[in-house]
Order: C-alpha cells, then sequence, then structure tokens
C-alpha cells in the first residue's frame, strides 16, 4: 500500500480522517458510492470539502493510487466527483487507480476551485 506522503492527516481541528495509517489486516475495505442527502451535518460537508481541496492541490487532474487514503472518505466522493481511472476496476485494491472528474467535482465544490477558498468556511476565528 502506497503511503501518500504530505497529505492531510485529517481536516484540521476535527476528527475526520483522510488517511489510515496502515493496512487492515482483516482485508481491505472496498469503496462504495454512499448518499449524501442534502440535510447533512455542515461538519460533514465542510469534511467532504476539505478532502476534495486536498485531492485537487495533491493530484489534480492526474490519476492517482488509492493507497492509504481513507476508504470511509473517499466512499462519500466515490461515482460523482472521484471515478474509476482504470478497467477493469477494482473497489477492494489498494492500488486501484482513481481519478477527480473535474466537471462533477466543481459543480459540487465551488469554491474549491476559484482564487478565494478559505480554509476557515467564513472568516469567523
Amino acid at each position: 500500500m502506497i503511503k501518500h506522503r504530505g497529505f492531510p492527516g485529517r481536516l484540521t481541528g476535527t476528527d475526520f480522517q483522510f488517511v489510515i495509517r496502515r493496512a487492515n489486516p482483516k482485508g481491505v475495505t472496498p469503496l462504495t458510492v454512499r448518499e449524501r442527502f442534502r440535510d447533512r451535518r455542515p461538519p460533514d460537508k465542510r469534511a467532504d470539502a476539505g478532502f476534495m481541496k486536498a485531492l485537487w492541490e495533491y493530484f489534480g487532474e492526474h490519476p492517482f493510487e488509492r493507497g492509504n487514503l481513507d476508504a470511509g472518505r473517499i466512499s462519500w466522493l466515490y461515482g460523482r466527483e472521484i471515478i474509476p481511472a482504470e478497467d477493469p476496476f477494482d473497489p477492494a485494491s489498494y492500488d486501484a487507480l482513481l481519478q477527480i472528474d473535474v466537471a462533477a467535482a466543481k459543480l459540487s465544490f465551488p469554491d474549491i476551485f476559484t482564487d478565494d477558498w478559505d480554509d476557515d468556511e467564513g472568516g469567523q476565528a
């Protein structure tokens, strides 16, 4: 399992993790499509946006290996903003290649792709 050195481990100031420390000895957690409902809690929405921002800054438009990226966090974006970059695709592999669907990501998280992205969501201290 590749470890993405320099990728943020979690959303700053929260317990929303972005990476895992080591491979799961019971087997790889498969990626699944999770439904994002409109009434999700604001912290969950910030975690999605923070994770997408980190992916965009770290990988950009290029395909990337799943590696130590958290399956649960990927699954909130999988099938929409994050798509398979290979065919056939194994959702239960640490070596699986993924890619950001830039058009979908810009629709879902427009603030990430502008110059005025603010890490603390609104400038409140």
